[in-house]
C-alpha cells in the first residue's frame, strides 16, 4: 500500500537514493518500512503519556548519526521488521484498541513519502491524536505533506553551533534546517490545545536534550527558540536524561560523563526567566533503564 521510493528526498539530506536491495538511503533503510517497536509507553512528556501511556511507533534507520544516541541499535544497527503499509496501518488501529492517549511515530522522517498514505487511511479511524516525535532535522517540503494528518509535532531542538551538530551528528546545517522546521510545524498545528484532563490534543512541544560541556549551545538554543516562535506557540520540554553510556567510543571527553547540576540548572534557569513554559527532568532521568527494549 505505501509509496514507492524511486529517488529519496524524504530528509534534508536529499540523498537521492532509489532505496532498493543495492542502494539503500543515507538513513541505512531500503523502501520498506522497518518497526522495531510497537507498544504503550509510559515515559514522555505527562501530557502525551498521561496515565494509559502514548501508542509508540518506533522506526528503524534514522537520517542522523548521533554519536551519543541511546537507540543506536535501531537508529544505526538497524534493528527491526519489515512490515507493509497494511499491516502498519493495523498496528496502530490495534495501539488505538488498548487505550493509549496518541499514536506517536518515533523517528518517522525518513518513512514520510510511505507514511503519508497510511497516515490518510488511519487517520478518519481514530478518535486521538496522531504525533510525529523526530529529530528536527526534516524538509519543510515534506512537512507539508503532513498537513492534516499530524496533531502533534514533538521535535528536538539539538543544537545552535553548526561545529556541534557537525562533530556530534553528521548535520552542519542542523540548526538552519530545524529553524524551518519548527516553524512549518508551528504553522500547521498552531498553539498548543489540551482536554480537560492535561493530554495534549494538539500543538508543538520542542525537545532539548542539554549536553554535558554545551550548556551555552542550550542557552543559544532557547534564546532563538523566543525569538522566532510565541513563548505560548509552543511547550519546551528541556531533558536531563544524557547518559555517557552510549558515548564511551567517541574522542569527545565531555561526552563522557553527565551532565553537572550547575549545567541544567542554569539552562532551566534561563528558560524560566525568557518565559518558556514546559517540562523538565530530575537527575534520576540520566539512567539507561529508561531506554526501551528493541
Amino acid at each position: 500500500m505505501y509509496k514507492e521510493v524511486s529517488c529519496c528526498r524524504n530528509c534534508p539530506r536529499r540523498c537521492s537514493a532509489k532505496r532498493n536491495a543495492e542502494q539503500v538511503g543515507y538513513c541505512g533503510m531500503t523502501k520498506e518500512i522497518y518497526i522495531s517497536r510497537c507498544a504503550p509507553h509510559l515515559w514522555e512528556e505527562p501530557p502525551i503519556s498521561g496515565m494509559k501511556g502514548s501508542g509508540t511507533v518506533f522506526f528503524t534507520g534514522c537520517n542522523l548519526r548521533c554519536v551519543f544516541c541511546q537507540n543506536a541499535v535501531i537508529s544505526r544497527d538497524h534493528k527491526g521488521e519489515i512490515v507493509t503499509g497494511e499491516e502498519l496501518c493495523r498496528n496502530i488501529l490495534s495501539l488505538a484498541d488498548e487505550g493509549v492517549h496518541n499514536i506517536n511515530l518515533v523517528t518517522p522522517t525518513h518513512y514520510t513519502e510511505q507514511l503519508i498514505p497510511v497516515l490518510k487511511k488511519v487517520k478518519p479511524h481514530l478518535d486521538i491524536p496522531i504525533v510525529w516525535n523526530s529529530s528536527g532535522y526534516e524538509s519543510v517540503e515534506a512537512l507539508r505533506g503532513l498537513e492534516g494528518l499530524v496533531d502533534i509535532y514533538l521535535p528536538d531542538f539539538k543544537y545552535m553551533s553548526d561545529e556541534l551538530s557537525s562533530a556530534y551528528s553528521s548535520a552542519p546545517d542542523y540548526a538552519q534546517t530545524a529553524t524551518h522546521a519548527v516553524l512549518e510545524m508551528y504553522r500547521q498545528v498552531g498553539k498548543p490545545i489540551f482536554n480537560s484532563n492535561g493530554l495534549m490534543k494538539r500543538g508543538m512541544i520542542i525537545r532539548h536534550l542539554v549536553l554535558p560541556g554545551c550548556r551555552k549551545d542550550s542557552i543559544a538554543i532557547l534564546h532563538h527558540l523566543a525569538d522566532i516562535l510565541p513563548p505560548d506557540g509552543f511547550k519546551l520540554s528541556l531533558m536531563r536524561q544524557y547518559t555517557p553510556e552510549f558515548a564511551l567510543h567517541t574522542p569527545y571527553k565531555n561526552l563522557h560523563r553527565k551532565v553537572t547540576d550547575f549545567e541544567y540548572t542554569s539552562v532551566l534557569e534561563e528558560a524560566v526567566s525568557l518565559g518558556l513554559d514546559g517540562y523538565s527532568q530530575g537527575k534520576d532521568s540520566a539512567t539507561a533503564q529508561f531506554t526501551p527494549s528493541f
